[in-house]
Protein backbone atom coordinates (compact mmCIF):
# COMPACT_ATOMS: atom_id res chain seq x y z
CA UNK A 1 0.00 0.00 0.00
CA UNK A 2 1.35 3.42 -0.93
CA UNK A 3 0.11 6.50 0.67
CA UNK A 4 1.38 9.89 -0.18
CA UNK A 5 0.84 12.95 1.56
CA UNK A 6 0.42 16.92 0.75
CA UNK A 7 2.06 19.00 3.34
CA UNK A 8 4.13 18.09 6.00
CA UNK A 9 3.94 20.15 9.67
CA UNK A 10 1.32 19.25 12.18
CA UNK A 11 -1.49 17.31 10.42
CA UNK A 12 0.72 15.48 7.73
CA UNK A 13 3.75 14.38 9.72
CA UNK A 14 0.93 13.08 12.53
CA UNK A 15 -0.54 11.39 10.12
CA UNK A 16 2.45 9.64 8.42
CA UNK A 17 4.22 8.65 11.80
CA UNK A 18 0.90 6.84 13.24
CA UNK A 19 0.53 5.02 10.06
CA UNK A 20 4.08 4.32 9.82
CA UNK A 21 3.39 2.58 13.89
CA UNK A 22 0.79 0.67 12.63
CA UNK A 23 1.82 -0.66 9.36
CA UNK A 24 5.61 -0.92 9.16
CA UNK A 25 4.94 -2.07 5.20
CA UNK A 26 3.20 1.09 3.94
CA UNK A 27 5.29 2.72 1.63
CA UNK A 28 4.63 6.76 2.65
CA UNK A 29 5.82 9.66 0.78
CA UNK A 30 5.54 13.64 1.76
CA UNK A 31 5.31 16.51 -0.65
CA UNK A 32 6.38 19.65 1.06
CA UNK A 33 6.61 23.13 -1.06
CA UNK A 34 8.72 24.39 1.61
CA UNK A 35 12.41 24.08 2.95
CA UNK A 36 10.79 22.64 6.47
CA UNK A 37 8.48 19.62 7.11
CA UNK A 38 8.12 19.85 10.46
CA UNK A 39 8.62 23.10 12.79
CA UNK A 40 6.55 24.58 15.92
CA UNK A 41 4.81 27.23 14.41
CA UNK A 42 3.11 28.63 17.60
CA UNK A 43 6.54 29.67 18.73
CA UNK A 44 7.71 32.06 15.51
CA UNK A 45 6.37 35.21 17.11
CA UNK A 46 8.51 34.44 20.44
CA UNK A 47 11.94 34.01 18.42
CA UNK A 48 10.96 37.35 16.50
CA UNK A 49 10.53 38.51 20.01
CA UNK A 50 13.89 37.14 21.11
CA UNK A 51 12.01 35.18 23.74
CA UNK A 52 13.22 31.78 22.17
CA UNK A 53 16.44 32.59 21.38
CA UNK A 54 17.85 29.53 20.00
CA UNK A 55 16.20 28.80 15.80
CA UNK A 56 16.92 25.23 16.08
CA UNK A 57 14.88 24.57 18.78
CA UNK A 58 11.77 25.41 16.82
CA UNK A 59 12.76 22.82 13.75
CA UNK A 60 11.35 19.76 15.05
CA UNK A 61 12.18 17.42 12.59
CA UNK A 62 14.24 16.92 9.30
CA UNK A 63 14.04 14.24 6.10
CA UNK A 64 16.80 12.75 7.64
CA UNK A 65 15.02 11.87 11.40
CA UNK A 66 11.54 10.65 9.51
CA UNK A 67 13.91 8.40 6.98
CA UNK A 68 16.02 7.04 9.48
CA UNK A 69 13.51 6.15 12.03
CA UNK A 70 10.22 6.14 10.27
CA UNK A 71 11.42 5.04 6.71
CA UNK A 72 9.16 8.04 5.60
CA UNK A 73 10.56 9.61 2.37
CA UNK A 74 9.84 13.24 2.83
CA UNK A 75 10.64 15.29 -0.21
CA UNK A 76 10.59 18.88 0.60
CA UNK A 77 10.76 21.78 -2.42
CA UNK A 78 8.45 19.45 -4.08
CA UNK A 79 4.99 21.15 -4.89
CA UNK A 80 1.97 18.63 -5.73
CA UNK A 81 0.53 20.78 -8.32
CA UNK A 82 -2.80 18.63 -9.35
CA UNK A 83 -4.32 15.78 -8.68
CA UNK A 84 -6.31 13.18 -10.44
CA UNK A 85 -8.27 11.17 -8.58
CA UNK A 86 -9.53 8.42 -11.30
CA UNK A 87 -6.26 7.59 -12.16
CA UNK A 88 -4.97 8.24 -8.38
CA UNK A 89 -1.62 9.91 -9.53
CA UNK A 90 -0.38 13.47 -8.55
CA UNK A 91 1.83 15.64 -10.55
CA UNK A 92 4.72 17.28 -8.59
CA UNK A 93 6.99 20.12 -9.44
CA UNK A 94 9.92 20.07 -7.75
CA UNK A 95 10.96 23.44 -7.40
CA UNK A 96 15.03 23.17 -7.05
CA UNK A 97 15.28 20.99 -10.24
CA UNK A 98 12.26 22.38 -12.04
CA UNK A 99 11.06 19.14 -13.32
CA UNK A 100 7.50 17.87 -13.48
CA UNK A 101 6.76 13.89 -12.17
CA UNK A 102 3.87 12.10 -11.87
CA UNK A 103 3.37 9.72 -8.87
CA UNK A 104 0.40 7.15 -8.18
CA UNK A 105 -1.31 6.55 -4.96
CA UNK A 106 -3.30 3.89 -2.90
CA UNK A 107 -4.36 6.70 -0.78
CA UNK A 108 -3.68 10.22 -0.63
CA UNK A 109 -3.92 13.11 2.38
CA UNK A 110 -4.17 16.77 1.84
CA UNK A 111 -2.85 18.68 4.49
CA UNK A 112 -1.92 21.85 2.54
CA UNK A 113 -2.67 24.13 5.36
CA UNK A 114 -3.82 28.14 4.81
CA UNK A 115 -2.69 30.09 2.64
CA UNK A 116 -2.59 33.92 4.20
CA UNK A 117 -4.99 36.44 2.96
CA UNK A 118 -3.17 39.50 1.70
CA UNK A 119 -5.34 42.68 0.88
CA UNK A 120 -4.23 44.65 -1.98
CA UNK A 121 -3.72 47.20 0.02
CA UNK A 122 -0.73 45.72 2.19
CA UNK A 123 1.06 44.88 -0.91
CA UNK A 124 4.07 46.54 -0.38
CA UNK A 125 7.95 44.83 -0.12
CA UNK A 126 7.54 46.14 3.62
CA UNK A 127 4.35 43.88 4.34
CA UNK A 128 5.35 40.21 5.70
CA UNK A 129 3.48 37.70 6.95
CA UNK A 130 4.33 35.31 9.88
CA UNK A 131 3.88 31.23 8.85
CA UNK A 132 6.99 29.74 8.35
CA UNK A 133 10.46 29.55 9.19
CA UNK A 134 11.44 31.70 6.23
CA UNK A 135 8.72 34.33 7.71
CA UNK A 136 10.31 34.68 10.98
CA UNK A 137 13.75 35.21 10.08
CA UNK A 138 13.14 37.82 7.08
CA UNK A 139 11.11 39.24 10.38
CA UNK A 140 13.86 38.61 12.50
CA UNK A 141 16.19 40.18 10.35
CA UNK A 142 14.36 43.47 9.42
CA UNK A 143 14.12 44.33 13.51
CA UNK A 144 17.86 44.07 13.69
CA UNK A 145 18.12 46.23 10.94
CA UNK A 146 19.48 49.93 13.09
CA UNK A 147 17.15 51.93 10.80
CA UNK A 148 13.82 49.79 11.88
CA UNK A 149 11.73 51.88 14.52
CA UNK A 150 7.90 51.39 13.97
CA UNK A 151 6.30 48.47 13.45
CA UNK A 152 2.20 47.83 12.14
CA UNK A 153 0.56 44.82 12.70
CA UNK A 154 -2.90 44.73 10.64
CA UNK A 155 -4.99 42.19 12.25
CA UNK A 156 -6.10 41.72 15.80
CA UNK A 157 -6.26 37.99 16.26
CA UNK A 158 -3.98 35.47 17.33
CA UNK A 159 -1.17 36.34 15.46
CA UNK A 160 -1.29 39.89 15.42
CA UNK A 161 -1.37 40.16 18.88
CA UNK A 162 1.28 37.29 19.87
CA UNK A 163 3.24 39.85 16.68
CA UNK A 164 2.54 42.97 18.64
CA UNK A 165 3.68 41.66 22.26
CA UNK A 166 6.60 40.06 20.98
CA UNK A 167 7.93 43.56 18.97
CA UNK A 168 6.97 45.51 21.89
CA UNK A 169 9.27 42.90 23.90
CA UNK A 170 11.62 44.28 22.02
CA UNK A 171 11.08 48.06 21.81
CA UNK A 172 10.06 48.47 19.21
CA UNK A 173 6.80 51.46 18.60
CA UNK A 174 3.89 48.99 17.80
CA UNK A 175 0.48 49.88 16.43
CA UNK A 176 -2.01 47.40 15.64
CA UNK A 177 -4.52 48.05 13.17
CA UNK A 178 -7.83 46.20 13.49
CA UNK A 179 -10.78 46.54 10.76
CA UNK A 180 -13.67 45.85 13.22
CA UNK A 181 -14.84 47.86 16.18
CA UNK A 182 -13.03 45.15 18.51
CA UNK A 183 -10.03 43.64 19.28
CA UNK A 184 -9.72 39.80 19.42
CA UNK A 185 -13.31 39.02 18.47
CA UNK A 186 -12.77 35.77 19.90
CA UNK A 187 -13.70 37.02 23.22
CA UNK A 188 -17.09 39.39 24.04
CA UNK A 189 -16.20 43.16 24.70
CA UNK A 190 -16.59 42.82 28.39
CA UNK A 191 -14.40 40.06 28.08
CA UNK A 192 -11.33 41.40 25.98
CA UNK A 193 -11.28 44.74 27.97
CA UNK A 194 -8.15 43.20 30.25
CA UNK A 195 -6.46 42.75 27.02
CA UNK A 196 -6.68 45.89 25.70
CA UNK A 197 -5.50 47.53 28.96
CA UNK A 198 -2.70 45.51 28.95
CA UNK A 199 -1.38 46.23 25.77
CA UNK A 200 -2.26 49.97 26.22
CA UNK A 201 -0.25 49.24 29.34
CA UNK A 202 2.69 47.93 27.59
CA UNK A 203 2.88 51.11 25.04
CA UNK A 204 1.31 49.22 22.03
CA UNK A 205 -1.49 51.51 20.23
CA UNK A 206 -4.65 49.93 19.14
CA UNK A 207 -6.92 51.51 16.52
CA UNK A 208 -9.90 49.84 15.74
CA UNK A 209 -12.70 50.34 13.31
CA UNK A 210 -10.37 51.51 10.58
CA UNK A 211 -8.39 49.39 7.96
CA UNK A 212 -5.60 50.04 6.40
CA UNK A 213 -5.94 52.33 2.75
CA UNK A 214 -2.15 52.49 1.34
CA UNK A 215 1.43 52.26 1.49
CA UNK A 216 3.79 55.46 0.76
CA UNK A 217 7.71 54.38 1.63
CA UNK A 218 7.23 54.37 5.01
CA UNK A 219 3.95 55.26 5.82
CA UNK A 220 0.93 54.25 6.06
CA UNK A 221 -2.07 55.72 5.32
CA UNK A 222 -5.31 54.53 6.81
CA UNK A 223 -8.72 54.62 6.24
CA UNK A 224 -9.95 57.95 8.51
CA UNK A 225 -7.24 59.72 6.71
CA UNK A 226 -4.45 59.60 9.14
CA UNK A 227 -1.24 58.30 8.93
CA UNK A 228 1.56 56.10 10.74
CA UNK A 229 5.19 55.26 10.53
CA UNK A 230 5.84 51.71 9.26
CA UNK A 231 9.25 50.29 9.05
CA UNK A 232 8.00 46.91 8.79
CA UNK A 233 4.10 46.22 8.54
CA UNK A 234 3.29 42.05 9.64
CA UNK A 235 -0.30 41.02 7.82
CA UNK A 236 -2.21 39.22 10.26
CA UNK A 237 -5.74 39.55 8.37
CA UNK A 238 -6.24 35.58 8.52
CA UNK A 239 -5.77 32.53 6.58
CA UNK A 240 -7.99 31.14 3.66
CA UNK A 241 -8.04 27.14 2.83
CA UNK A 242 -5.82 26.02 0.42
CA UNK A 243 -7.86 23.80 -1.52
CA UNK A 244 -7.53 24.96 -4.57
CA UNK A 245 -6.14 21.94 -6.07
CA UNK A 246 -8.36 19.94 -4.30
CA UNK A 247 -10.99 22.12 -5.88
CA UNK A 248 -9.48 21.44 -9.47
CA UNK A 249 -9.73 17.86 -8.86
CA UNK A 250 -13.47 17.71 -8.40
CA UNK A 251 -13.59 17.33 -4.71
CA UNK A 252 -16.28 19.14 -2.58
CA UNK A 253 -15.65 22.09 -1.47
CA UNK A 254 -17.42 23.33 1.59
CA UNK A 255 -19.03 26.78 2.33
CA UNK A 256 -16.25 27.94 4.07
CA UNK A 257 -13.67 27.26 1.41
CA UNK A 258 -12.40 24.09 3.64
CA UNK A 259 -12.50 20.54 1.85
CA UNK A 260 -15.26 19.19 3.25
CA UNK A 261 -14.86 15.28 5.17
CA UNK A 262 -16.85 13.03 6.99
CA UNK A 263 -16.25 11.93 10.39
CA UNK A 264 -13.29 9.70 9.12
CA UNK A 265 -11.98 12.50 7.51
CA UNK A 266 -12.56 11.08 3.97
CA UNK A 267 -12.96 13.36 1.12
CA UNK A 268 -15.90 13.18 -1.72
CA UNK A 269 -13.73 10.57 -2.80
CA UNK A 270 -13.37 7.57 -0.84
CA UNK A 271 -9.35 7.39 -1.22
CA UNK A 272 -8.39 11.18 -0.69
CA UNK A 273 -8.44 12.58 2.76
CA UNK A 274 -8.04 15.72 4.25
CA UNK A 275 -6.40 17.30 7.74
CA UNK A 276 -5.42 20.72 9.13
CA UNK A 277 -6.52 23.64 8.17
CA UNK A 278 -6.98 22.99 4.72
CA UNK A 279 -10.32 20.56 6.07
CA UNK A 280 -13.52 21.99 7.79
CA UNK A 281 -14.85 20.66 11.12
CA UNK A 282 -17.85 19.65 12.86
CA UNK A 283 -18.95 22.38 15.65
CA UNK A 284 -19.93 20.59 18.55
CA UNK A 285 -22.52 23.42 19.29
CA UNK A 286 -24.23 24.01 16.24
CA UNK A 287 -23.31 20.79 14.25
CA UNK A 288 -22.42 22.25 11.33
CA UNK A 289 -19.37 22.42 8.90
CA UNK A 290 -16.98 25.01 10.57
CA UNK A 291 -12.83 26.22 10.28
CA UNK A 292 -10.81 25.84 12.87
CA UNK A 293 -6.92 26.41 12.74
CA UNK A 294 -5.22 24.90 15.37
CA UNK A 295 -2.15 22.91 15.91
CA UNK A 296 -3.87 20.79 18.60
CA UNK A 297 -6.76 19.30 16.50
CA UNK A 298 -4.48 19.38 13.33
CA UNK A 299 -2.25 16.92 14.95
CA UNK A 300 -5.17 14.54 16.49
CA UNK A 301 -6.89 14.47 13.14
CA UNK A 302 -3.74 13.33 11.38
CA UNK A 303 -3.45 10.88 13.97
CA UNK A 304 -7.02 9.93 13.15
CA UNK A 305 -6.11 9.26 9.20
CA UNK A 306 -3.50 6.64 9.98
CA UNK A 307 -5.29 4.92 11.66
CA UNK A 308 -8.14 4.71 9.38
CA UNK A 309 -6.15 4.12 6.74
CA UNK A 310 -4.35 0.87 8.48
CA UNK A 311 -8.07 0.01 9.29
CA UNK A 312 -8.61 1.08 13.06
CA UNK A 313 -11.51 3.64 12.19
CA UNK A 314 -12.90 6.12 14.94
CA UNK A 315 -15.67 8.66 14.06
CA UNK A 316 -13.54 12.04 14.86
CA UNK A 317 -15.76 13.92 17.50
CA UNK A 318 -17.07 17.51 16.93
CA UNK A 319 -14.90 20.14 17.86
CA UNK A 320 -14.95 23.32 20.90
CA UNK A 321 -12.42 25.59 18.71
CA UNK A 322 -10.47 25.83 22.46
CA UNK A 323 -7.73 28.37 22.42
CA UNK A 324 -5.65 30.57 24.65
CA UNK A 325 -3.61 33.51 24.62
CA UNK A 326 -1.06 35.44 26.47
CA UNK A 327 -0.33 38.54 26.07
CA UNK A 328 2.65 40.29 28.63
CA UNK A 329 1.02 39.69 31.91
CA UNK A 330 -2.98 38.92 30.72
CA UNK A 331 -4.26 35.64 29.38
CA UNK A 332 -7.49 35.51 27.68
CA UNK A 333 -9.34 31.47 26.56
CA UNK A 334 -12.13 30.36 24.85
CA UNK A 335 -14.37 27.43 24.25
CA UNK A 336 -17.10 27.31 22.06
CA UNK A 337 -19.37 29.81 20.93
CA UNK A 338 -19.21 33.71 22.18
CA UNK A 339 -22.19 35.86 22.66
CA UNK A 340 -22.26 37.49 19.97
CA UNK A 341 -22.23 34.49 17.30
CA UNK A 342 -25.01 32.82 19.57
CA UNK A 343 -27.11 36.59 19.19
CA UNK A 344 -26.24 36.66 15.39
CA UNK A 345 -27.59 33.17 14.93
CA UNK A 346 -30.77 33.55 17.06
CA UNK A 347 -29.83 31.05 19.19
CA UNK A 348 -31.56 31.00 22.94
CA UNK A 349 -28.34 31.35 25.89
CA UNK A 350 -28.37 32.64 29.28
CA UNK A 351 -25.20 34.22 30.43
CA UNK A 352 -23.25 34.21 33.35
CA UNK A 353 -20.40 36.03 34.98
CA UNK A 354 -18.53 35.58 37.65
CA UNK A 355 -14.56 37.30 39.12
CA UNK A 356 -13.39 34.65 41.55
CA UNK A 357 -9.77 35.17 42.68
CA UNK A 358 -7.36 32.26 41.30
CA UNK A 359 -6.35 30.69 44.35
CA UNK A 360 -7.18 31.72 47.73
CA UNK A 361 -7.00 35.06 48.79
CA UNK A 362 -5.16 34.50 51.71
CA UNK A 363 -2.10 32.86 49.92
CA UNK A 364 0.00 35.73 48.02
CA UNK A 365 -0.69 36.34 44.82
CA UNK A 366 -4.33 35.66 44.03
CA UNK A 367 -5.73 37.49 41.09
CA UNK A 368 -9.00 37.86 39.86
CA UNK A 369 -10.35 35.75 37.32
CA UNK A 370 -13.39 36.64 34.92
CA UNK A 371 -15.48 33.51 33.88
CA UNK A 372 -18.48 34.01 31.19
CA UNK A 373 -20.43 31.56 30.62
CA UNK A 374 -23.23 30.85 27.84
CA UNK A 375 -25.72 28.07 29.02
CA UNK A 376 -28.50 26.67 26.65
CA UNK A 377 -31.80 27.38 29.06
CA UNK A 378 -33.48 24.82 27.81
CA UNK A 379 -31.14 21.52 28.60
CA UNK A 380 -28.18 23.45 31.15
CA UNK A 381 -25.57 22.61 28.58
CA UNK A 382 -22.57 24.66 28.42
CA UNK A 383 -22.93 26.31 24.91
CA UNK A 384 -19.47 28.28 25.41
CA UNK A 385 -17.04 29.96 27.98
CA UNK A 386 -14.07 32.71 28.41
CA UNK A 387 -11.67 33.08 31.08
CA UNK A 388 -9.47 36.04 31.50
CA UNK A 389 -7.01 36.66 34.30
CA UNK A 390 -3.16 36.64 34.89
CA UNK A 391 -2.90 33.04 36.64
CA UNK A 392 -5.41 29.38 36.60
CA UNK A 393 -6.60 30.51 33.59
CA UNK A 394 -5.79 27.70 31.70
CA UNK A 395 -6.85 25.05 34.23
CA UNK A 396 -10.01 26.73 34.03
CA UNK A 397 -11.12 26.78 30.52
CA UNK A 398 -10.12 22.98 30.42
CA UNK A 399 -12.12 21.70 32.68
CA UNK A 400 -14.86 23.69 31.17
CA UNK A 401 -14.15 22.14 27.87
CA UNK A 402 -13.59 18.42 29.41
CA UNK A 403 -17.41 19.52 30.62
CA UNK A 404 -18.86 20.57 27.16
CA UNK A 405 -17.51 17.61 25.48
CA UNK A 406 -19.05 15.08 28.35
CA UNK A 407 -22.18 17.00 28.38
CA UNK A 408 -22.36 17.92 31.69
CA UNK A 409 -24.55 20.56 32.45
CA UNK A 410 -23.59 23.94 33.59
CA UNK A 411 -25.21 23.72 36.99
CA UNK A 412 -23.55 20.56 37.49
CA UNK A 413 -20.30 22.69 37.62
CA UNK A 414 -21.22 22.65 41.46
CA UNK A 415 -20.41 19.40 42.15
CA UNK A 416 -16.72 18.74 40.35
CA UNK A 417 -14.27 17.44 42.43
CA UNK A 418 -11.34 19.87 42.15
CA UNK A 419 -7.81 20.18 43.20
CA UNK A 420 -7.30 22.29 45.92
CA UNK A 421 -4.57 24.21 47.90
CA UNK A 422 -4.08 27.59 49.20
CA UNK A 423 -1.49 28.19 45.93
CA UNK A 424 -3.44 26.64 43.17
CA UNK A 425 -7.31 27.25 44.49
CA UNK A 426 -9.70 27.67 47.25
CA UNK A 427 -12.02 25.48 48.32
CA UNK A 428 -14.95 26.74 46.31
CA UNK A 429 -12.79 26.80 43.02
CA UNK A 430 -14.23 29.40 40.30
CA UNK A 431 -15.47 26.51 38.29
CA UNK A 432 -17.85 25.40 41.27
CA UNK A 433 -18.37 29.01 41.78
CA UNK A 434 -19.64 29.50 38.01
CA UNK A 435 -22.01 26.58 38.81
CA UNK A 436 -23.72 27.66 41.69
CA UNK A 437 -24.56 30.97 39.96
CA UNK A 438 -25.93 29.00 37.27
CA UNK A 439 -27.91 26.41 39.36
CA UNK A 440 -29.13 30.01 41.05
CA UNK A 441 -30.03 31.61 37.62
CA UNK A 442 -31.50 28.14 35.94
CA UNK A 443 -33.78 27.94 38.63
CA UNK A 444 -34.91 31.22 38.69
CA UNK A 445 -33.79 32.26 42.12
CA UNK A 446 -31.61 35.11 41.13
CA UNK A 447 -32.61 36.62 37.89
CA UNK A 448 -30.19 38.78 35.85
CA UNK A 449 -30.15 41.30 33.75
CA UNK A 450 -26.58 41.57 31.22
CA UNK A 451 -24.40 44.63 30.93
CA UNK A 452 -25.42 45.48 27.70
CA UNK A 453 -29.44 45.54 28.45
CA UNK A 454 -28.98 47.99 31.58
CA UNK A 455 -29.52 51.21 29.48
CA UNK A 456 -32.96 50.13 27.74
CA UNK A 457 -34.03 48.58 31.09
CA UNK A 458 -33.21 51.82 32.89
CA UNK A 459 -34.83 54.03 30.40
CA UNK A 460 -38.30 52.42 30.83
CA UNK A 461 -38.12 53.11 34.66
CA UNK A 462 -36.38 50.28 36.22
CA UNK A 463 -34.11 51.80 39.34
CA UNK A 464 -30.60 50.87 39.88
CA UNK A 465 -29.49 50.01 43.07
CA UNK A 466 -26.14 49.70 44.19
CA UNK A 467 -25.07 48.08 47.07
CA UNK A 468 -21.00 48.20 47.27
CA UNK A 469 -19.93 50.77 50.54
CA UNK A 470 -20.29 54.02 49.84
CA UNK A 471 -16.47 54.57 48.83
CA UNK A 472 -16.56 51.57 46.32
CA UNK A 473 -19.68 53.78 44.58
CA UNK A 474 -17.70 57.20 45.43
CA UNK A 475 -15.16 55.76 42.61
CA UNK A 476 -17.41 54.87 40.11
CA UNK A 477 -20.85 54.32 39.46
CA UNK A 478 -23.65 53.68 36.69
CA UNK A 479 -25.47 56.66 35.94
CA UNK A 480 -28.31 57.20 38.14
CA UNK A 481 -27.75 54.31 40.32
CA UNK A 482 -28.82 55.33 44.27
CA UNK A 483 -26.31 53.82 46.85
CA UNK A 484 -27.39 51.78 49.97
CA UNK A 485 -24.83 49.18 51.14
CA UNK A 486 -26.27 45.56 51.25
CA UNK A 487 -25.11 45.68 55.46
CA UNK A 488 -27.95 48.42 55.74
CA UNK A 489 -30.43 47.39 52.92
CA UNK A 490 -32.88 46.09 55.90
CA UNK A 491 -32.80 48.88 57.83
CA UNK A 492 -33.25 51.69 54.34
CA UNK A 493 -35.84 49.08 52.10
CA UNK A 494 -38.13 52.37 52.34
CA UNK A 495 -35.75 54.49 50.71
CA UNK A 496 -35.73 51.82 47.36
CA UNK A 497 -38.89 53.08 44.78
CA UNK A 498 -41.48 51.48 43.80
CA UNK A 499 -41.37 49.03 40.81
CA UNK A 500 -38.10 46.92 39.24
CA UNK A 501 -35.26 47.16 40.74
CA UNK A 502 -31.83 46.09 38.94
CA UNK A 503 -29.22 45.54 42.16
CA UNK A 504 -25.73 45.36 41.62
CA UNK A 505 -21.86 45.04 43.50
CA UNK A 506 -18.60 44.76 41.89
CA UNK A 507 -18.66 41.29 40.84
CA UNK A 508 -22.31 40.17 41.95
CA UNK A 509 -21.83 38.65 44.97
CA UNK A 510 -23.39 40.56 47.25
CA UNK A 511 -26.40 41.70 44.52
CA UNK A 512 -27.01 38.05 44.39
CA UNK A 513 -27.43 38.52 48.76
CA UNK A 514 -29.32 41.84 47.92
CA UNK A 515 -31.83 40.67 45.29
CA UNK A 516 -33.07 37.16 47.72
CA UNK A 517 -33.57 39.65 50.62
CA UNK A 518 -35.48 42.20 48.70
CA UNK A 519 -37.31 39.26 46.87
CA UNK A 520 -38.57 38.19 50.18
CA UNK A 521 -39.70 41.68 51.13
CA UNK A 522 -42.09 42.07 47.70
CA UNK A 523 -39.75 43.91 45.46
CA UNK A 524 -39.19 42.53 41.50
CA UNK A 525 -35.73 42.27 41.54
CA UNK A 526 -33.29 41.46 38.95
CA UNK A 527 -29.24 40.76 39.63
CA UNK A 528 -26.97 43.03 37.63
CA UNK A 529 -24.77 39.46 36.52
CA UNK A 530 -21.39 39.97 37.04
CA UNK A 531 -21.96 43.09 38.70
CA UNK A 532 -20.36 47.08 38.31
CA UNK A 533 -16.77 45.10 37.32
CA UNK A 534 -18.34 43.30 34.10
CA UNK A 535 -20.83 46.52 33.06
CA UNK A 536 -17.77 48.85 33.41
CA UNK A 537 -15.36 46.30 31.02
CA UNK A 538 -18.38 46.15 28.44
CA UNK A 539 -19.43 49.92 28.27
CA UNK A 540 -15.32 51.08 28.25
CA UNK A 541 -14.61 48.35 25.11
CA UNK A 542 -15.00 49.66 21.49
CA UNK A 543 -16.87 46.49 20.62
CA UNK A 544 -20.62 46.18 21.12
CA UNK A 545 -22.87 43.10 21.62
CA UNK A 546 -24.81 42.79 18.27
Amino acid sequence: MKTLIIGGVAGGMAAATRLRRLDELAEIVVFEAGPYVSFANCGLPYFVGDVITDRDALISHSPESFSNRFQIDVKLHHEVTAIDPAAKTVTVHNHEAGTDSVDNYDTLIIAAGATANLPAALESPRTHTLRTIDDMDRIHAILGDPGTESVVVVGGGFIGLEAAENIRHRGFATTIIQRGPQLFPLLDPEMVAPLVAELAEHGVTIRTGTQVRGIDGDTVTLSDGSTIRADLIIDSTGVTPSASIAAAAGLRIGETGGIRVDARHRTSDPFVYAVGDVAEKTDLVSDTATLVALAGLANRHGRAVGDVIAGTPEDTVPSLGTSIIGVFGVTAASTGWNESRLRASGRAHRIIHVHPASHATYYPGASPLAIKLLVDPATDLILGAQVVGREGVDKRIDVLAVAMSAGIAASQLKNLELAYAPQYASAKDPINIAGYVAENTASGLVPTVQWHEVDAVADAGTTILDVRTAAEFQRGQIPGAINIPLDEIRDRVSEIPAGPVIVHCQVGQRGNTATRILTQTGHTVTNLDGGYLTWLAGTTTTGRIR
